[in-house]
């Protein structure tokens, strides 16, 4: 397999595998070959610096695998300081949400717990609200 940095029309630079240089050419031809970016077919060989791996044909180390758990608790601690601003409504969710939006209770930021099918319901009638990424349990309660 050889590996080509390519440029279309666009000036969109993106890379291709190809099993020889006559496969590469051949597509090309045909027009085979479009940019992944903005769909152009106008595509040739960009400038590129050669990739020479110090092992020979050895494949580059993989990635370090990211750390989940402190991943979670940067999510989990982010959503707690927005939740502080809030005020808990338990299962009443979807009626204080549409009644704050409808204007006849104050404006303020709560959340609480919906159904599928409230929450759809809410987002139909332009009801603003947002899922929250960790799910939530009651404030005496530890998630």
């Amino acid at each position: 397999m050889i590996v080509f940095d390519l440029r279309c029309a666009g000036d969109h630079v993106f890379e291709a595998w190809f099993s020889s240089s006559g496969a590469y050419e051949s597509q090309r031809e045909r027009g085979l070959i479009s940019c992944p970016i903005c769909g152009g077919s106008q595509v040739e060989k960009a400038v590129m610096a050669p990739r020479v791996s110090a092992k020979g044909n050895s494949l580059p180390a993989a990635p370090a695998k990211p750390d989940i758990k402190a991943l979670f608790h940067a999510v989990a601690s982010a959503q707690a300081a927005a939740l502080k601003n809030s005020r808990w409504v338990g299962a009443g969710f979807a009626a204080e949400a549409r009644a704050i939006h409808e204007g006849e209770k104050p404006d303020t930021l709560i959340h609480g717990q919906a159904t599928r099918e409230e929450a759809r319901a809410l987002a139909e009638e332009g009801v603003p609200i947002a899922p929250l990424l960790v799910p939530i349990v009651p404030p005496e309660t530890l998630n």
